[in-house]
This record gives C-alpha cells, sequence and structure tokens, in this order.
C-alpha cells in the first residue's frame, strides 16, 4: 500500500461476535443501524441514541436487509426474499426465483432508484459460477440479469443513475456496467478496481463525489477507491482480517458502518485476531447518499 493514502482509524461500535456479519443498513426514520449475522440467521438493530441492541431471530440465513415501508424491512434469504414486520417480528415470503435453496442461498443486494430489488445468490460451498445476480421489479418479476456468478456481492448505483458498480468476489474485481434507469437494463462496460491475490472485494457503497468504499476480505479494512483511475485515496484500518461490508450511517451520513467475520477461523486465529466478527465505525471524511427504498 502507498504511504501516500489517507490512513483512518476505525472504532468498535458492537461486540457482536457474528460469524458472518454483513448488510449493515442506516434507518433515518427509526434512527438507528442494521446489520445481519448470515450463519447465526440473525438481525441486529443498534439505536444511534441509546447505543441499546436488538436481535431479531429468523429460521433461516439471513444476508440482506434493505428497507421497505414503515417498519417493514425487505430481507434476502436462504429460501427466497421475504416482508419482515419489526413490529410484529412476523415474516411474509415474497419470491423464491426458481433456485435450489437446499445448496444455495441469497447474499448481497441492494435498492434501484425504482424500487426495484437486486439481489445475488450462491452455493453454500462456494462452488464456481453457481449463482447468479436477479433484479425483482415492483410488480414480482424476476429476471436474471448476470449469470454464472460464484459469489455474488457488492453492488452500488452511480449517483446520476447511469452506471452500477458489482462485485463477484473471487474475480477480485469491481466491475462497472451501464445502467439504463428506466427498463433496468445493464451492460457490461469495463472493470474499474483490480485487487491483488491476497485480497476480495466483498460489500461496498458509494459517497457524494462518487468514490466506492469497498470492504476488504483478507486485507484488514475499507478501501476508497477512484472509479476513473482505480486507485486507492485512503484506507479505513481495522485489527481484522475479514472485512465484509460497509455502509454510511448517521444524521450526516459522515460516519461509515462496517462489518466483519469470523467464519473459517481457527482458535488460533481466534486468539490473534479477537475482535474479528465485531462492527465497527470510522470518521470517513465525507457523506454518503440515502438508500433507495425497496418498492415490493
Amino acid at each position: 500500500m502507498s504511504e501516500n493514502i489517507a490512513k483512518i482509524k476505525a472504532e468498535l461500535l458492537f461486540p457482536s461476535n457474528c460469524t458472518l456479519a454483513e448488510s449493515p443498513l442506516w434507518h433515518k426514520e427509526r434512527n438507528s443501524c442494521f446489520w445481519v449475522d448470515i450463519e447465526g440467521c440473525r438481525i441486529y438493530e443498534y439505536d444511534w441514541l441509546t447505543k441499546d441492541v436488538k436481535q431479531y431471530e429468523l429460521a433461516q440465513r439471513v444476508s440482506l436487509i434493505v428497507q421497505g415501508n414503515g417498519d417493514e424491512l425487505i430481507l434476502g434469504l436462504q429460501g427466497g426474499v421475504g416482508r419482515y414486520n419489526l413490529a410484529t417480528q412476523q415474516l411474509e415470503w415474497i419470491r423464491g426465483m426458481e433456485v435450489n435453496w437446499k445448496t444455495h442461498r441469497c447474499n448481497d443486494g441492494g435498492c434501484d432508484s425504482k424500487g426495484r430489488l437486486w439481489v445475488g445468490t450462491m452455493e453454500l460451498t462456494h462452488k464456481t459460477g453457481a449463482g447468479a445476480l436477479y433484479c425483482i421489479d415492483v410488480d414480482g418479476r424476476v429476471e436474471r440479469k448476470i449469470e454464472h456468478v460464484s459469489i455474488s456481492n457488492g453492488m452500488a448505483w452511480a449517483n446520476d443513475n447511469k452506471r452500477l458498480y458489482y462485485i463477484d468476489s473471487p474475480t477480485r474485481r469491481v466491475d462497472s456496467y451501464l445502467y439504463d434507469e428506466g427498463p433496468g437494463d445493464i451492460k457490461f462496460e469495463r472493470t474499474v478496481i483490480h485487487l491483488d491475490k491476497n485480497v476480495m472485494p466483498d460489500g461496498m457503497t458509494i459517497d457524494e463525489e462518487g468514490m466506492l468504499w469497498v470492504a476488504l476480505w483478507g486485507g484488514f479494512g475499507v478501501g476508497r477507491f477512484d472509479v476513473n483511475s482505480g486507485e486507492m485515496l485512503s484506507f479505513i484500518e481495522l485489527p481484522v482480517p475479514q472485512v465484509t461490508s460497509c455502509a454510511f450511517v448517521g444524521e450526516k451520513l459522515d460516519q461509515l458502518l462496517i462489518t466483519t467475520a469470523r467464519e473459517n477461523m481457527t482458535a488460533a486465529d481466534i486468539s490473534k485476531y479477537p475482535q474479528s466478527g465485531n462492527i465497527f465505525i470510522a470518521q470517513a471524511g465525507v457523506s454518503g447518499v440515502p438508500d433507495n427504498r425497496c418498492a415490493l
């Protein structure tokens, strides 16, 4: 890493000890942050003011949270996409996507400006090319957008909605797709970021300046990247290797919530990196943009 890259320190927000924490989300109306533990089948909610933490238990793996209407969250699960009511703690299934859910699960995703849900799938043992990226329209229509994906991961739309940035983690790339906002069509444009062999990109988000913040699995942090040059501009250092995702949170969306994992780590690994699986926060020095709300 270049000495010219600005280093940012992160602080512990909550010691969740998640096996595989993912999908951080800022919920403005509830003034709280959400994230999931995929393997723990659990949703966490952190109250921004009181610092109280609620946990919502599910019967299946949950990998994705996006905001719906009122107290509803839209979830990506092992089994498809569902609507979860935070008040009643009841799950209502929406779509199944014609996937073999015994061997597959949803992974990362997001909502576009039209309220469509984009969600990726992956095979449980990370079988190469066994997943895909889907788009679920507001009328329930499902379209497969990218096939032969291994670990469908982070996505973010450019602030002018003309590009979709997308990660299939084992490729170690962030790819840019030209995006037609009306019908939701995409066309591969180019690779904007290419990482070295020891690091995989995982979840990501975009800031108000159009730069991407990418969680680096195996990389002990989050990098801020220029989408034009592919260069890392700044780096948030973390005391754990498996960094999974990030999202801008807070009233000004100027802090970065960062999730991590301890999946497949040995006892020796945990002893060396005891904060693995915890949730961190950092002052980003720039603000993010509000997430789109799901209209399913």
